[in-house]
């Protein structure tokens, strides 16, 4: 896979570094002479241009790319990258970086962007996602179809705990992606049971999301008590 990255920061060659270790090619573009820091990212393609010209995007064949990354520092920079790798270049997946939360309502398929990375929101809901049980943590938005990659810790008394997956009416919109146990990743299938402690990953419509929580969290009732 090959990806653009605009914006050659901490951040921009931190995800350069992760990208290259997974096997990517990878393109990093930087209008700053000062950024371009070959020896810290050797196995990277460097390009000193400003990528919100379309000259320098060209030049960087931006439609060869899979992915395009706007990772500057700028949110005005970063939404105008988003806007011209999608409507200029068709580029199939835009992440962009929101800088400041005041912005992030931006940050949308209008602008060209499939998924917005807030670090602020995205610090918050690790400390959320650490602490709670019981609770939907929003962890990431995707720009396209208002959905959102939400995590629920299931609660040892919840009445979903040691219910198969396959035998769970789980809301419309809604897709239980991941089970982690532990140290263990799990892929869920119909016949996997539910546990409590599990860290449950899901995609849902953001509509979903309330119905989502009620239904993991209800409470099994006591024995001897019927509904």
């Amino acid at each position: 896979m090959r990806v653009a990255i605009a914006g050659a920061g901490a951040v921009g060659r931190s995800i350069a570094g992760e990208l290259l270790e997974n096997g990517h090619e990878v393109l990093l573009i930087d209008k700053t002479p000062g950024a371009i820091s070959v020896e810290q990212v050797p196995q990277a393609e460097w390009l000193l241009a400003d990528a919100c010209e379309i000259t320098s995007l060209d030049e960087a064949a931006l439609q060869r790319c899979n992915v395009v990354i706007a990772a500057t520092g700028d949110d005005k920079v970063n939404l105008v990258v988003s806007l011209l790798a999608k409507t200029e270049y068709a580029v199939p997946r835009v992440v962009a970086r929101v800088n400041h939360p005041k912005n992030e309502w931006l940050f949308n398929e209008s602008w060209g962007i499939d998924v917005a990375v807030s670090t602020p929101r995205l610090m918050s809901a690790l400390v959320e996602e650490a602490v709670s049980v019981g609770d939907l943590v929003r962890l990431l938005r995707f720009s396209q179809g208002d959905a959102n990659l939400v995590e629920l810790t299931l609660p040892p008394e919840s009445a979903l705990s040691g219910t198969r997956v396959g035998d769970v009416q789980w809301p419309e919109d809604t897709a239980l992606v991941t089970i982690i146990r532990g140290s263990r990743v799990l892929t869920p299938g119909p016949e996997d049971s539910l546990e409590p402690g599990d860290e449950l990953l899901f995609v849902a419509a953001q509509s979903r999301e309330e119905q989502l929580e009620e239904l993991l969290s209800e409470r099994r009732e006591p024995e001897g008590e019927s509904r």
